[in-house]
């Protein structure tokens, strides 16, 4: 179903604060639309569309629905909510963010990134390309981009960069001119309940392509090998390490502020083409292939490969994407949005490819009782390239669902699977403790999870006084 907005509609967004729901208000509220929305507390995201003049209910009430007529809410939103209940008594259009995401780009070219990870590094990589050019894209992103200090950003061109939530299906709703497939992975299930399903709904969401525009499908990656054998339509391009790609990913070089790479591209009908020496401020073979779907999408739209070069070099990153915080005794402390066993382990094989003579501290807040349960051996295993991991309390995100073994017994489980010490602490005062009593000599310290871990890291220093 499409809908068709009316100006004079008043959007309300239920869990406005949310990364994805915040940046799409932006851009309705910057594209006329009036906008309202609703959160349970005050974060980063809220002060931001305050800012913006956008109103802000704290708390969900049935009251704050008393102008809206449209309710946009994400997979986040619970069917108890006051808010969804109040909407659905007084038959007010109720629309995930998916569909009102799709709706709104739908008359603008478009490049959209999806996968289970990357997608927010690589939708950042693909703006500061094309922050080199004249164009100027509407912008949506999963992050805060440092270069722009906002998750979302409406430009005056015809053009938009967004990255799509896989988290509910609703990303297939949304026709791509140019696409990114990053990868596929065990993500969600809750959902897609079945691989199988998840594969179905990434095939669906590629078959979409136009002939005019292009998917780019990273081959390193297991499942999108898997899933490019079945598309009968070769409207795609091919990226990674893999000799079969299109876009060959040669002569990697990483260093502690900064990969270097060349690629070879072979593409039907055009003549071969070599790019040397091209450099990213980011480490990990993970990033590299996040960085050469950009230059894939870039390329393929006719921008330069000077700016192409430029754009990626000057890349200023995205927050919560291992950004150095702090130093303490001579110790980089970095913050990590990771929150997945795949997620975990790149970042951590990337550290541990530029920092050999270190040991690598792993601070980790699991995310969800759900995925934890989920993907229990995997994570068990996604340690191998730390040497301690300090392990924090799960992070619920309301979910009051039982975890069915022992935390202490996959506490043991990590340090057999991943063969690292570990530390398990309670909360973030014991945290800063145990961190000024034992952070001395050649460390690298990294805290990752996808909950509170990120404001218990930037919180230390002033603890560990």
């Amino acid at each position: 179903m499409k809908i068709e907005l009316a100006k004079k509609e008043t959007v309300h967004f239920v869990g406005i604060g949310g990364i994805g729901m915040s940046g799409l208000s932006l851009i309705m509220k910057r594209k006329g639309f009036k906008v309202q929305g609703s959160d349970i507390s005050n974060n980063k995201n809220v002060e931001r569309l305050r800012k913006e003049k956008i109103k802000i209910f704290l708390g969900h009430s049935k009251k704050n629905l008393k102008d809206a007529t449209i309710v946009v809410i994400s997979s986040a939103i619970k069917k108890n909510n006051p808010e969804l209940i109040e909407a659905k008594k007084k038959r007010i259009q109720i629309i995930t963010r998916g569909k009102m995401l799709a709706s709104i780009v739908s008359l603008l070219k478009n490049i959209v990134v999806v996968g289970s990870h990357g997608k927010t590094t690589t939708t950042s990589l693909i703006t500061s390309i094309f922050q080199e050019t004249n164009f100027d894209p509407t912008i949506i992103n999963g992050g805060v981009i440092n270069s722009i200090k906002n998750t979302a950003k409406l430009g005056k061109s015809d053009w938009s960069i967004l990255e799509a939530d896989e988290s509910d299906g609703s990303f297939v709703h949304i026709l791509p001119t140019y696409s990114i497939i990053t990868n596929i992975d065990r993500e969600h299930m809750d959902f897609y309940k079945s691989i199988d399903d998840l594969k179905k709904y990434f095939l669906d969401f590629i078959k979409k392509t136009p002939p005019f525009g292009k998917s780019f499908i990273c081959i390193d990656d297991k499942i999108n090998s898997e899933l490019v054998k079945t598309i009968k339509n070769k409207n795609f391009y091919t990226y990674g390490e893999s000799a079969k790609s299109n876009f060959i990913i040669k002569n990697i070089k990483q260093f502690k502020s900064y990969s270097e790479y060349d690629i070879s591209v072979s593409l039907p009908n055009k003549k071969p083409l070599y790019i040397k020496k091209i450099k990213i401020p980011l480490i990990g073979v993970h990033n590299i292939r996040n960085s050469v779907g950009a230059l894939g999408v870039a390329l393929s739209v006719g921008i330069p490969i000077q700016k192409i070069k430029k754009g990626l070099k000057n890349f200023q990153g995205v927050q919560r994407r291992f950004n150095k915080i702090f130093i303490y005794n001579g110790i980089d402390f970095y913050d990590d949005y990771a929150h997945h066993p795949t997620e975990i382990k790149m970042v951590l094989e990337g550290i541990n490819k530029v920092y050999k003579n270190h040991d690598k501290v792993c601070i980790f807040q699991p995310h969800r009782i759900s995925r934890l349960k989920d993907l229990k051996k995997e994570f068990t295993y996604a340690f191998k390239y730390a040497n301690t991991v300090v392990l924090c309390p799960i992070f619920t995100a309301g979910e009051k669902i039982k975890l069915n073994f022992s935390y202490e017994s996959f506490a043991k489980e990590i340090i057999k699977n991943s063969k690292v010490k570990l530390f398990m602490i309670e909360n973030h005062i014991e945290l800063a403790k145990f961190l000024k009593n034992n952070m001395y000599g050649k460390k690298i310290v990294v805290g990752m999870g996808a909950g509170s871990i990120s404001n218990w890291m930037r919180d230390l220093p002033k603890l560990m006084l």
